[in-house]
């Protein structure tokens, strides 16, 4: 059901998709999504909910691999990049969809759990010398912020080549912009 309702959401918009569209693509019944999700809303807050434990777990395990700042934050773009490249639908919900529109009680993704790891990353690499003295915010928005604006160019149709193609460029850029 998350899955289709993912797919549905991400092509014709939240409001625009009904729950029987959802039991439709998912083939299940209606009643089968009232009784796991109680209405739409539960299926937009289980994807953004599932979407970001994902996240979570994705820096959670870069940390255990990676020691320096350098290593986990390169990693991190690494996996956003693929993330984008292999399931397309997710990262377009996560940076397209209007969330506080249809999930009022939800924060803004910027203000989520994966992006305040994402600033602690970078906040540490500070506290560690690897990063120049910088507001974690301004800092991470430099390192990250190029990365984001070009899946949005790929999910556009406007970067023809796969993402990680661009990686070591974007990456350079980023790192250079806040690196001691």
């Amino acid at each position: 059901m998350l899955s289709a309702g993912l797919r549905l959401f991400t092509r014709h918009g939240y409001f625009n998709t009904t729950t029987h569209d959802i039991a439709r693509e998912s083939r299940v019944s209606i009643g089968a999504i009232y009784h796991h999700f109680r209405d739409k809303e539960g299926i937009a807050r289980g994807i953004y909910t599932m979407l970001l434990e994902r996240m979570v777990g994705i820096i959670q395990d870069i940390r255990q691999l990676h020691s320096s700042t350098h290593d986990r934050c390169r990693a991190l773009m690494a996996e956003l990049f693929k993330l984008a490249e292999e399931e397309p639908e997710a990262m377009e919900f996560m940076l397209y969809a209007k969330h506080r529109e249809f999930l009022p009680t939800e924060k803004p993704i910027c203000s989520s759990r994966p992006f305040a790891m994402m600033r602690d990353l970078v906040r540490e690499g500070a506290e560690q010398g690897e990063i120049r003295a910088i507001d974690p915010m301004v800092a991470s928005v430099s390192l990250f912020g190029g990365a984001i604006r070009m899946i949005i160019a790929r999910l556009d149709g406007v970067v023809d080549r796969a993402l990680p193609d661009y990686l070591d460029e974007v990456w350079a850029c980023g790192w250079r912009a806040i690196a001691r």
